[in-house]
């Protein structure tokens, strides 16, 4: 950028023009490594000795031949054309140079300029890769990373649309032996990694040795609680099985009782009637009671079951009574 200014000093008019460079506007038209030589090339083909010539670094005269004679810089870092050998060159090394060759008169012959960027060499990069659940993740590692540019390979294959620092592959598209390198590059250097085989099964997942611990005291713990429930429900069960069992057996126990007292009190009311009928004088044989009281049992013991429950109601049909020796026989 050219700024030109009118001043006075006095009653002299000055004139001048100042030139200077935004940082920010900065272009390298030559890129070099720390520790490489460059050369600047001039290429001025008509120069000879009665020439001037002239480099500068910046503001800095770093080359200087007037009429064949070299006063700054030395005459081996010149070419026949102009250009001058930068050599080993350092970070403080770069900036805008200039060479100009003059005619003997003065005039400008001819002239160059360019921007020097001198930047460090990229180190050799480190693949490693993870795991996932459905895919392989890899990782181009290399220190300070920042403006530089990634590049990945697949069985020997660029992958033109991958420049970033990291790669996903899915593991259906991944093949048994596929192997995969990066590579890392600047202006000035280029490094590449070693060659490296991914080994990932489908849905494998990868979990911490603590949650894996976790998780299996955890399933301990549900698994010795069920055995507690299922073992008091069984009890309960048991329990409740043997209370049933006892009622049906008591209940069939009660109705057999009921059954035989009401046997019993039909017996007995049949043998009481028996007793308490009145007998004529003479008092009748023992024998003639007894096959009575033996025809009222064998009748008792043939009734259906549902005599003994009108017996409770109802009083019993009177018995005939015996005949006595004494009793008439009707006339005819």
């Amino acid at each position: 950028m050219m700024v030109c200014f009118i001043a006075t000093l006095g009653q002299i008019l000055l004139l001048g023009c100042i030139s200077f460079t935004a940082a920010n506007s900065k272009t390298c038209q030559i890129y070099a490594a720390v520790g490489e030589s460059v050369t600047l090339a001039f290429n001025y083909e008509g120069l000879a000795k009665s020439n001037t010539l002239r480099w500068t670094h910046d503001t800095t005269i770093i080359f200087l031949r007037q009429q064949g004679r070299v006063t700054t810089g030395k005459p081996e870092d010149i070419t026949k054309t102009g250009s001058i050998l930068l050599k080993s060159v350092k970070l403080q090394s770069e900036g805008t140079y200039r060479g100009d060759a003059l005619h003997p008169n003065g005039t400008l012959a001819k002239t160059w300029t360019g921007q020097l960027c001198v930047m460090e060499k990229v180190s050799k990069p480190q693949l490693g890769y993870i795991c996932d659940t459905n895919t392989v993740n890899l990782n181009c590692h290399v220190s300070k990373p920042q403006g530089l540019f990634f590049s990945w390979t697949l069985d020997k294959t660029t992958l033109s649309s991958e420049t970033r620092q990291t790669l996903s592959i899915s593991l259906s598209q991944l093949k048994e032996k596929s192997s995969f390198s990066c590579s890392v590059a600047n202006k000035v250097s280029v490094e590449s990694s070693e060659t490296v085989q991914p080994i990932c099964k489908a849905h494998m997942l990868y979990f911490k040795p603590s949650i894996v611990l976790g998780v299996l005291a955890g399933g301990a713990v549900l698994i010795f609680v069920l055995l507690i429930i299922i073992t008091v429900l069984c009890c309960s069960y048991r329990r409740t099985k043997t209370k049933m069992q006892l009622s049906d057996k008591g209940e069939f126990n009660l109705l057999s009782v009921n059954k035989g007292e009401a046997e019993s009190i039909t017996r007995y009311e049949n043998i009481h009637n028996v007793e308490s009928c009145p007998s004529p004088s003479p008092q009748p044989s023992p024998r003639a009671c007894y096959e009575n009281i033996s025809k009222l049992d064998v009748k008792t013991e043939t009734k259906p079951p549902q005599l003994s429950t009108a017996a409770d109601g109802q009083q019993p049909s009177p018995v005939p009574k015996p005949r006595t020796k004494n009793a008439k026989t009707p006339d005819i």
